[in-house]
């Protein structure tokens, strides 16, 4: 599950971190690395430090199973396509290539302008320097604006990952894409006017 504190604050449930969160003016705690491999942020899996930042980029990769339908991690499938992050967010900010990685099983019923949005938050997200990254609340204007309006709700089907936006009050909780993205989930998240495809002023970051 990832969480979304009151303050905006993601958590990770279930992820077996074996610590709590930074206290007083710590920025960050040290653990060993455990958790989900492919969810984790590559600076926590260098150095086992972990942020609110590391939270955010773990948000990313569940966003990425919901716009592609795939796994984070599939050995099933070629080489250079099983880790999810390192084939799909070099195409997430290439509105040429972004359209190429939405679960086919959408049929291309679903809002393109929703979706490149969504894969422009995603691409921040996932960005290598966790200061790049947006904070929670960020992300969470980001997707209020696609929140059930006509242009953006997409139908869930019975075989594929239905990108549907809205109902998930105050965005409190978003659960992980039904198992790595199984058949026939429904994922409903919420995004920010101030992301859009584009450049580095697509999201506000601090």
């Amino acid at each position: 599950l990832v969480l979304n504190m009151q303050d905006y604050t993601a958590k990770l449930s279930d992820f077996g971190l074996a610590k709590a969160g930074p206290q007083g003016d710590e920025t960050h705690v040290s653990t060993r690395v455990m958790g989900t491999y492919g969810y984790a942020a590559p600076e926590y899996v260098m150095t086992g430090h972990l942020t609110a930042r590391s939270d955010v980029y773990s948000f990313g990769v569940v966003l990425l199973e919901m716009l592609t339908g795939r796994k984070s991690v599939d050995k099933t499938r070629p080489r250079k396509e099983q880790n999810l992050v390192d084939w799909a967010r070099p195409k997430l900010n290439d509105k040429r290539k972004l359209l190429q990685i939405i679960d086919p099983r959408l049929e291309n019923q679903y809002s393109v302008k929703a979706a490149q949005k969504a894969c422009s938050l995603a691409y921040y997200c996932l960005s290598q320097n966790p200061k790049a990254r947006p904070l929670m609340s960020d992300v969470v204007e980001t997707l209020q604006p696609l929140q059930c309006t006509s242009d953006s709700l997409i139908p869930g089907g019975t075989t594929g990952a239905a990108f549907a936006m809205g109902g998930v009050p105050d965005y409190r909780m978003h659960r992980r894409f039904a198992k790595n993205a199984g058949p026939g989930a429904i994922c409903r998240s919420s995004p920010n006017q101030s992301c859009s495809p584009g450049g580095p002023a697509a999201c506000r970051v601090r």
